[in-house]
């Protein structure tokens, strides 16, 4: 995952699970040479910590390579929050030498699409969210059925739910079980191809029909091929796939409305999110190459980019 590549949650690494309060984990001296020339695994710290500034104190090339960027995850819809987090994390993760990492969800978080408003708005802000995520610089951890635009299931019987949360509460708190719901395959009726049983552990909605893996393959629109058609672009694209290790963005401060992020990194690759309820019109950066929803061309040098929508361009420079 280090430099440009991305995890699933399924999780190919190992995590510290350092909660809440808990100071730092030494890797140095404690086991294998995780990380080194000689060992391809990577230790991925999931510490809650208030900010991003404090990731730093995890993450070394000789201890634990990346940490959970939690302060991102919680950032919200908010396009001054999100530039103050991108910011902070990579000056934090500069200091250290450590690849910078950025999440939007995992098993212990309500869903993007139902935390960034359910809906068709929610939805739309987190296929923007996810275009915003893959080009920043560093890592994305992509937690399972965020690429198919999942949303929370939080009508759950109560006799179902598992979560220690909800039980320990005595149901004042939903807990976590409604983003742990098993992700549809395929078929039109629960379970989805997930199990050969009849039912899963905790059950899956029957409107997720047109959520299914096999569903999402055959639109071209849908967000399993905005998924696929983003990592590609990611791992090929020579400011993203091949690009070395940076810590550093540039910001187009001028030309950019306010609740609009812009960006460059080179070589020639603009991304830039409208996070705002309405249109904005933006200066056509070079070719458009991804967006996360229609973005219409006004005329030969500007744009109009939808609310809640991100796009990437390239110069070819």
């Amino acid at each position: 995952m280090a430099g440009s590549g991305a995890a699933t949650g399924a999780g190919s690494a190992s995590g510290s699970g350092v909660g809440p309060g808990s100071g730092p984990v030494s890797g140095r001296g404690s086991g294998p040479d995780v990380g080194s020339a000689r060992d391809a695994r990577i230790g991925v710290a999931e510490a809650w910590v208030p900010q991003a500034s404090r990731l730093a104190a995890y993450v070394r090339p000789d201890e634990l390579h990346q940490a959970f960027n939690f302060p991102y995850l919680l950032a919200g819809w908010d396009a001054a929050r999100l530039r103050e987090v991108i910011d902070e994390t990579l000056a934090a993760c500069g200091t250290v030498g450590a690849p910078a990492t950025w999440v939007l969800s995992n098993h212990d978080v309500v869903r993007p699409v139902t935390r960034f408003g359910g809906g068709h708005d929610g939805l739309a802000r987190a296929r923007a969210a996810l275009l915003l995520e893959l080009a920043l610089p560093g890592s994305a951890h992509v937690y399972q059925g965020e690429e198919l635009g999942l949303p929370e299931v939080e009508d759950l019987p109560a006799k179902l739910r598992e979560d220690p949360v909800f039980l320990r509460s005595g149901g004042a708190r939903p807990g976590r079980d409604g983003c742990r719901v098993p992700i549809p395959w395929a078929g039109a009726a629960p379970p989805f191809a997930f199990s050969t049983h009849e039912s899963t552990w905790l059950p899956q909605p029957a409107a997720w029909t047109d959520l299914t893996v096999e569903a999402q393959l055959r639109e071209s629109t849908s967000t399993l091929a905005l998924y696929r058609e983003a990592l590609r672009i990611r791992r090929e694209h020579p400011a993203l796939g091949p690009a070395p290790q940076t810590h550093h963005l540039n910001w187009h401060e001028d030309g950019a409305p306010p609740g609009v992020l812009a960006f460059e990194r080179d070589p020639g690759f603009v991304c830039a999110v409208n996070v705002t309820s309405r249109p904005v019109r933006l200066m056509a950066y070079g070719a458009l190459i991804l967006s996360s929803g229609p973005v219409d061309l006004v005329n030969g040098d500007r744009v109009a980019l939808p609310p809640d929508t991100a796009a990437w361009w390239s110069s070819g420079g």
